[in-house]
């Protein structure tokens, strides 16, 4: 089972005054105030009371002292991970659900119905059409996860492609009533991968703040080397795979079934090459 929603996030997506203040966070310029405000060594005064109120285990950064909050955000910690050639492994710490591309390339999440198409906004429908039959695989970080990914194979990075969007909270409540994966800010990269064909990949920002850092395009990539980080808030990344690419694990697929959640942490081992 996944972590419940957020009692905040919870006003701003069901009480009528909290829709209000809702619209005016999503149109209004608060992203840039809060990533200027996160970025201060004044919002390092509030890191201690973070890492208290959630139970992060601090023991990686143990003795390191953080210029603000943003850094704190971004903190880097060496990462172990399954390097079997032929292993899918997690990217990222996450809540993980799975979902069945259908034969029309779409899948439903939490009400929603997703065209592959919409996810990379139409830029490449002939790409789109190459995971008909496939599975998304959907990782949900929440703002105490470790917010850096790695690559997931050997292969090649191509273009990154960023599409300004609004940012809705990814929390499942706002799935059940946005259409989030499609509105909210992203940038999708197509990944041509040794052991799982080609990937598309996709981060997806959040409420507020939503910062996407992928370092590099257009070069070739090493399984297990970070590919890139969010900054400063909960975040996403979906994958989509194509047909018979990929197996999950059988704990893995049996605890994911009809979109419930399942804890995976960055270099797991979720999964095998078919």
């Amino acid at each position: 089972m996944s972590d419940n929603n957020d009692s905040s996030v919870a006003f701003l997506y069901t009480n009528p005054f909290g829709r209000v203040v809702l619209w005016f966070l999503l149109h209004g310029n608060y992203s840039g105030i809060a990533a200027f405000l996160f970025r201060t060594r004044l919002s390092s005064l509030f890191i201690p009371s973070f890492v208290k109120k959630h139970g992060i285990d601090m023991t990686p950064w143990q003795g390191q002292k953080f210029r603000s909050f943003a850094d704190f955000f971004i903190r880097k910690k060496n990462i172990s991970f399954d390097a079997e050639p032929t292993h899918l492994i997690s990217p990222c710490d996450a809540w993980l659900s799975v979902y069945p591309v259908a034969e029309d390339a779409s899948f439903a999440i939490k009400g929603s119905r997703y065209k592959v198409a919409d996810l990379i906004a139409g830029d490449d429908t002939n790409l789109a059409a190459q995971f008909t039959g496939g599975v998304c695989l959907i990782f949900r970080l929440c703002p105490t996860d470790y917010h850096r990914y790695l690559y997931i194979d050997d292969g090649f990075q191509g273009k990154n492609h960023f599409i300004k969007g609004e940012l809705h909270s990814v929390q499942p409540i706002c799935a059940e009533k946005y259409p989030i994966y499609t509105l909210n800010r992203r940038m999708w990269t197509p990944l041509d991968t040794a052991h799982f064909g080609k990937v598309i990949q996709t981060e997806i920002g959040a409420l507020v703040v939503g910062g996407i850092n992928n370092y590099y395009q257009d070069v070739p990539m090493k399984k297990g080397d970070e590919m890139g980080r969010f900054e400063f808030a909960g975040s996403t990344i979906t994958m989509l795979f194509q047909k018979d690419k990929i197996a999950l694990l059988p704990q893995i697929a049996d605890a994911t079934q009809n979109g419930t959640e399942y804890k995976v942490s960055a270099g797991q081992q979720i999964g095998t090459a078919q």
